[in-house]
Formats: structure tokens, sequence, C-alpha cells
């Protein structure tokens, strides 16, 4: 027997990867073209939950995209894949502890310090309830 020919768990390994690598491929243009629907459908969804709100609590619209969104990340399981990954892989934790969710709050409770200390924030959150109470009301008249 060759040494040099790969034994069939090599090549069983080497079609896994090959194969994973088309799914991600497919998986990316889906999870793009979902992302490319959301950015638009996100906007007007927001815009008419604001519109319609009632007593000052937004409508639902948004938050229904939301959950049409996440189930659709479910559904795509973009990473997949990382279950045919060897060992030394699926232990490596070192971005367990950090998401794009956390920094926002960092950010967030920035703004609102800056807000509560009157900045620049303050000026610019009067401005946007302004606007955002002017949308409601011409919504509320269009009923």
């Amino acid at each position: 027997m060759d040494e040099n020919l790969p034994t069939e768990s090599q090549e069983l390994q080497r079609w896994t990867l090959i194969r994973d690598t088309a799914v991600l491929q497919f998986k990316l243009i889906v999870d793009g073209l979902r992302d490319f629907l959301l950015v638009p459908l996100s906007l007007i969804a927001a815009i008419a939950s604001l519109a319609s709100s009632k007593n000052g609590v937004p409508g639902p619209q948004f938050y229904r995209l939301l959950q049409v969104g996440k189930q659709s990340e479910v559904w795509i399981n973009l990473f997949g894949a990382y279950r045919h990954a060897p060992e030394e892989f699926t232990h490596d934790d070192r971005f367990t502890d950090m998401n794009i969710d956390e920094l926002v709050v960092k950010v967030e409770s920035f703004v609102v310090d800056e807000y509560r200390g009157g900045g620049m924030t303050a000026q610019a959150k009067e401005k946007i309830d302004k606007a955002l109470n002017a949308i409601q009301r011409r919504g509320r008249k269009s009923e």
C-alpha cells in the first residue's frame, strides 16, 4: 500500500471540508439576501410601529419583524458546520464573553450619563422626542 495515499478517514475529512465550504457559501448568500431585505424592512417596521402608537406605546410591527429575523437566523444556521471542526477548535472560547449587545450597552450607558449631565445628548434627545411626537400625532390624524 502506498504511504502517500490518504486513508479513507482522511478522504472523508477532505470531502466533509469541501461540502461544508460549499454549504457555507450558499448560507452566506441566503444570509446576505436576508440582511439586504431586513435593512429597509426594519426601518419601515420601526416607522410603522411609531406611527401606530396607541397611548404612547409603539405598535408591534418592529418586534414582529425581529421575531421573523430571529427565526430565520436559526433556520439558516450559518455556522452549523462548526460541529465538524477538529477538537482543538471546539474548545476555543476566546469570544464567548464578548458580543455587540454588550458593546451597545456600554455606549448606551455613556450616552445616558451624558444626557443626565445635560450635555449635547440631552438637546439631541429633546429634538428627537419632538420629531417622534409629531410623527405620532400625524399617525393619529390619519386614522
